[in-house]
C-alpha cells in the first residue's frame, strides 16, 4: 500500500490536471458527424465531435503512459495494461491470458440550469472539483486510469490483463459498448465505478417508454393549451416545465395569475406567469435528480400538471389527460396509482420518474422511465399499467429497456470488494448493495459496479454544481489501485 500511495501521491497534480481538461469538453452525446465525407479519410463520428474529442484525449493519455491504446471506429475502445505470466521463480513465461475490465463513461447528461460556475470549466473550491462529469463519470475514469499507472510505476506485474474501457453513449442507448463488445473480446471479470461503494451487487431492471394520447379538436371558444413541456432527458427529473394557454378573452388570464400568486406565495411551487403576445406562458421550476432516486428531486411536471387541474381547456381529451396524470402519478414516485407498484426484499419498490413531457395541438406525450425489481419480468410491469391506461385511452409506445442483474452477496468477489472497501473507509456498516440506477455491469457476464459515491458523498449526479471532493478523488483512486493489486497481482 505505501508503494501504491507514493504512486499515486506522485501522479497527483497531473491526474486532477488531466480529469480538468476532460471536464471540459461538453460531452453529451449528439448526432453523428461525418468528416471529409467521400474521400479516402472519410471518418464517421457516431456520437458527436464533442463526445470524440474526450475520448481521443483519453486514448491519447493512456498512450503517453505507456499502455496500449485501441479504438473500436470510434464506437468505443480501452487503454490497456498487458499483463504477464509468470513461473514460480518469478520469471516471465507468456502474456497473460484473462483480462480485468474497469468499464466506464465518457459522456456525460445536458448541464441543465441553476449552476454556480461554467459546467465545462472544473473548479476547484477549497477541495471540492465541481463540473459535469466529475462524479458521473469522467471522475472515476480517471481514477482507474491512475490506479493502473500506479500499479505500473510500484513495479508490480500484473498477472491478468488490465483493461479501461471507455464507453461513449451510456447516458442514452449503449450503441457504442454493444458495437465494441461485437469487435472485441469482453474482459473475464471487473468492475465499473458508476454506482455506490461499498459494492453494487444488483441492479433492478430498467423500461423507458412514451404514454401517448391522441387529441381531438378543440372546440371553437374557451381556453386553449397550446403547448406543454417539460424535462430534458428520461432519467432525470424534470427540472423545469412550462405550459401556454390562449384564450381570445384576457379575462381568462387572471384567475390563473392569481392562482399561480397564491402558490408561490404558499410555497407550493415555484411558478411564475407572464403574457407573450397573445398568449399566457405558465411556468413552474422544480428539483432535478437522478431518474432512478426520483424522491431526491421535484418533479416540475409534476407541479404543473397538479396547477392546471382545476382549469377547463377547451378540449375534452386535454382535460382528461390531466386528470389522468394527476390521479395515475402525480407527485408519486412508485407506480402504485398507475397499478404497477411493486417490491421484493431484495431490492425494494418499483421506481418511476417522468423524465419529459410534451403536448401540442395533436399528442400528448409522456417519456416514463420506471426501475423495477430484481425479481420482476418487464412484461409483469406493463401488464400491470393496461387496465389504468386502457380506461383513459393512452397508448404505450416501449423504448429502452435492460433486464435486472443480480448476485448473491457471498460471492468470492463481492467478499474480496467488500474487503477492499472497509480496509480502507474503516466502514464496517455499510452492505452490498442493489441499485435502480443502471450501469454498464448490466453488458457484462462478471462485472459489477463498485463506486464511486461512498455513502458521504453528496451525490449531485445529474444534477446542477456536480462535485466530487478531492480526498474522494483521492480515496478512490488508491481503492481500484488495491483492487488491481488484490484481483490481479497478488
Amino acid at each position: 500500500m505505501r508503494a501504491l500511495e507514493a504512486a499515486i501521491e506522485n501522479n497527483w497534480e497531473e491526474q486532477i490536471e488531466t480529469l480538468g481538461e476532460m471536464i471540459a469538453y461538453p460531452s453529451v452525446g449528439a448526432e453523428a458527424v461525418t468528416l471529409q465525407p467521400g474521400t479516402p479519410a472519410e471518418e464517421v463520428l457516431p456520437f458527436g465531435r464533442d463526445v470524440h474529442g474526450v475520448f481521443a484525449y483519453a486514448l491519447e493519455k493512456g498512450h503517453e503512459m505507456g499502455f496500449e491504446t485501441t479504438n473500436t471506429d470510434n464506437y468505443g475502445g480501452h487503454i490497456e495494461m498487458p499483463g504477464e505470466m509468470l513461473d514460480e521463480k518469478g520469471d516471465v513465461i507468456g502474456t497473460a491470458e484473462e483480462t480485468m475490465g474497469i468499464v466506464g463513461h465518457l459522456d456525460v447528461v445536458p448541464a441543465g440550469d441553476g449552476w454556480a460556475t461554467d459546467p465545462f470549466t472544473m473548479q476547484n473550491a477549497d477541495g471540492v472539483l465541481l463540473g459535469r462529469g466529475v462524479l458521473d463519470d469522467k471522475g472515476p475514469v480517471v481514477a482507474g486510469l491512475y490506479a493502473m499507472k500506479a500499479v505500473k510505476d510500484a513495479g508490480f506485474t500484473t498477472h491478468t490483463n488490465v483493461r479501461l474501457i471507455l464507453g461513449l453513449d451510456e447516458e442514452t442507448n449503449w450503441y457504442g459498448m454493444d458495437y465494441y463488445l461485437d469487435h472485441m473480446k469482453a474482459p473475464d471479470f471487473g468492475i465499473t465505478p458508476d454506482g455506490d461503494f461499498p459494492v453494487i451487487h444488483g441492479e433492478k431492471g430498467i423500461l423507458v417508454f412514451d404514454l401517448v394520447k391522441k387529441l381531438g379538436r378543440a372546440q371553437a371558444d374557451g381556453l386553449a393549451l397550446r403547448s406543454l413541456t417539460g424535462g430534458i432527458a428520461a432519467n432525470m427529473v424534470a427540472d423545469s416545465a412550462r405550459a401556454v394557454v390562449l384564450s381570445k378573452d384576457k379575462k381568462a388570464y387572471e384567475p390563473i395569475r392569481d392562482k399561480a400568486a397564491r402558490w408561490k406565495d404558499e410555497g407550493r411551487a415555484d411558478i411564475s406567469t407572464k403574457i407573450i403576445g397573445k398568449s399566457l406562458e405558465i411556468a413552474v421550476k422544480g428539483k432535478p435528480a437522478h431518474g432512478s432516486t426520483p424522491e431526491k428531486g421535484i418533479n416540475a411536471v409534476s407541479l404543473l400538471m397538479a396547477f392546471l387541474e382545476d382549469i377547463n381547456f377547451n378540449t375534452d381529451e386535454i382535460n382528461d389527460f390531466i386528470a389522468f396524470y394527476n390521479s395515475c402519478i402525480g407527485m408519486e414516485t412508485d407506480g402504485t396509482a398507475l397499478g404497477c407498484g411493486s417490491e421484493d426484499e431484495v431490492s425494494g419498490k418499483l421506481v418511476l420518474n417522468v423524465g419529459v413531457a410534451a403536448i401540442d395541438q395533436k399528442t400528448a406525450t409522456l417519456t416514463v422511465n420506471i426501475r423495477y425489481p430484481v425479481t420482476m419480468e418487464m412484461q409483469q410491469v406493463y401488464d400491470a399499467m393496461m387496465p389504468v391506461l386502457n380506461k383513459y385511452d393512452i397508448g404505450v409506445v416501449k423504448g429502452h429497456a435492460q433486464d435486472p442483474i443480480y448476485k448473491p452477496a457471498d460471492e468470492p468477489m463481492i467478499r474480496t470488494l467488500m474487503s477492499i472497501y472497509q480496509e480502507h473507509t474503516g466502514d464496517m456498516e455499510s452492505q452490498p448493495l442493489v441499485i435502480g440506477g443502471g450501469t454498464y455491469a448490466r453488458a457484462f457476464d462478471n462485472v459489477v459496479a463498485f463506486g464511486a459515491c461512498f455513502p458521504w458523498t453528496k451525490d449531485k449526479m445529474h444534477q446542477a454544481d456536480e462535485e466530487l471532493t478531492l480526498d474522494d478523488f483521492r480515496k478512490m483512486t488508491l481503492i481500484f489501485a488495491d483492487a488491481i493489486y488484490r484481483l490481479c497481482v497478488a
